[in-house]
């Protein structure tokens, strides 16, 4: 079993000493044992996800490959 989803991180980060808002949002796959953990966490759900990324197969852009899903520890997260 496979499922499509979206990964979004924002955060505020200080780059030549004046803080800066960043934001990402990237298009993700899970496989196998780690969707039933995806589809618990639902839609806004707060997170760590692990995995590695990849080109999509149309060459357009990255997908991230979620392998692993961690409880968000606060509201301050880290993607790795």
């Amino acid at each position: 079993m496979a499922l499509d989803a979206s990964l979004k991180a924002e955060s505020e980060v200080i780059e030549a000493g004046k803080p800066r808002k960043v934001s990402l949002e990237i298009k993700a796959v899970a496989v196998g044992e780690v969707v039933k953990q995806l589809q618990a966490l639902g839609v806004g759900g707060h997170a760590v996800f692990r995995g590695f990324l990849t080109h999509q197969r149309n060459g357009r852009g990255f997908i991230a490959h979620v392998t692993v899903i961690e409880p968000a520890a606060s509201q301050n997260l880290d993607i790795d």
